[in-house]
């Protein structure tokens, strides 16, 4: 793996490194944003598509309710201010997947601002501020590979234009790649539990752009920053965090200056390449989009939204670590997902104790399940299966060595515990 000129710790650490991110999330809605096309992934080029997302003369936008609520709720889940009235603009750049010359979104007046993310650091908590959330709409896909003629020519895919997206801006309150990564990680899981987006890296319904600047430590003027785009996971941003470091870094001490541009992230050979110089804010003629009345989300609006807000994962933590006497590392592996909770919290209520369940999903399930590459929704036991089993440990029906071959046997059977109990009990005195 390529890397910049080794960099030594002691001058790494003369400098501070400035980090903030703009995520784009996908938003679950069946329809574009302002028109009917389907929004659904893998359908044939180019036949998600009509006059309004293909930008044709006459074609009139018509903004999608439910994209509204969504990005609303999103906002609610980051404690963002709702702004009751935002206003959406043109944003103007040519680029051949956006078939309008612009690209309807929101500048001077978002539909959400002022809201955080808390993330772990050592000692406590980070507050990362959160600028802004705004809706736009996505633009199409270019292809450059997969085809014959892909040497010579750029394919078009146009059936993204026009699906809603929340663009999720950070401040510049990270200080390390690690920093990045835990916010990464917390924005993605509030998100999955509102349900507002799926969220998967691989289709494109979360996508990342980092900028990185470094200053000496101790100095309050921010340096100049470079933007990383469209890296496709969060370890790829954050080696691509840490390559840039190095070389911001490496060209000061070696008298240079950076320069303000996009640069893309290589994973192949661990590092990033100068793509275009970045784009400043008035270089995109913002103005307000004429086509579109301003968006007002009343205080009646945010309330029946407010409503369809679920627990969110840090506060269930620590509900469930009251309630089920579990550990902060059970709660935490417990909540990874809204289902996993869910199921869990079933399991416990039934059982005739939780914090068992809770060591049993840990020792004994999960692992199993990471070792064949499986996840939750496959394993052949479900956590009922779980609440089971450590009834018959907690009554002393089966022992430990017992409960460890009977779940053995259910992944090589591909069934759920009360059933392979069943099979074998009879035989459990003989073994």
């Amino acid at each position: 793996m390529a890397t910049t000129p080794a960099i030594s710790e002691e001058v790494l650490a003369k400098y501070e490194p400035v980090i903030g991110l703009e995520v784009h999330v996908q938003l679950l809605t069946a329809s574009k944003i302002f028109c009917s096309c389907s929004t659904r992934f893998g359908d044939p080029p180019n036949t998600n598509v009509c006059p309004v997302c293909l930008g044709l003369p006459g074609a009139l936008p018509v903004l999608n309710r439910k994209a509204v609520e969504f990005a609303v709720l999103a906002g609610m889940a980051l404690n963002c201010r709702i702004n009751e009235t935002s206003i959406f603009a043109r944003k103007n750049y040519f680029y051949p997947d956006l078939p309008k010359g612009y690209q309807i979104s929101q500048y001077d007046k978002p539909l959400a601002e002022f809201g955080f993310i808390e993330i772990p650091v050592q000692g406590g908590a980070k507050k990362i501020g959160i600028t802004r959330l705004h809706l736009e709409e996505d633009a199409g896909k270019s292809l450059h590979e997969g085809f014959p003629d892909a040497a010579e020519k750029t394919a078009i895919d146009l059936n993204r234009t026009g699906v809603p997206l929340a663009e999720i801006v950070s401040e510049p309150d990270m200080r390390s790649p690690d920093e990045a990564h835990e916010y990464l990680t917390r924005l993605k899981e509030i998100i999955l539990y509102t349900g507002v987006s799926d969220c998967n890296m691989e289709e494109g319904s979360l996508r990342c752009d980092a900028n990185i600047s470094v200053r000496p430590r101790g100095q309050k003027e921010f340096g100049t920053k470079t933007e990383i785009k469209n890296v496709n996971s969060f370890r790829f941003i954050k080696q691509a965090l840490e390559y840039e470091i190095e070389r911001h870094v490496g060209v000061i001490e070696s008298g240079g200056k950076i320069t303000q541009e996009t640069r893309l992230y290589n994973a192949n050979e661990g590092r990033t390449y100068g793509m275009r110089s970045k784009e400043q804010a008035h270089d995109y003629r913002y103005f307000p989009e004429p086509d579109l009345l301003p968006l007002v989300v009343d205080e009646d609006w945010q309330a029946a939204i407010r409503a369809g807000l679920p627990e969110l994962p840090e506060a269930r933590r620590k509900r469930m670590m009251k309630d089920y006497g579990i550990t902060a590392g059970d709660a935490a592996s417990l909540t990874r997902t809204r289902g996993m909770a869910d199921q869990f919290e079933a399991a416990a209520q039934a059982a005739k104790n939780a914090k068992r369940v809770a060591n049993l999903v840990q020792s004994e399930l999960l692992g199993r399940l990471k070792g064949r590459g499986l996840e939750l929704e496959q394993s052949p036991v479900s956590m009922a299966g779980v609440a089971a089993s450590a009834d018959l440990v907690e009554s002393g029906a089966i022992s430990g060595k017992m409960l460890k071959d009977l779940y053995d046997l259910c992944f090589e059977r591909n069934k759920d515990f009360p059933a392979v109990y069943e099979e074998d009990s009879r035989s459990w005195p003989m073994r």
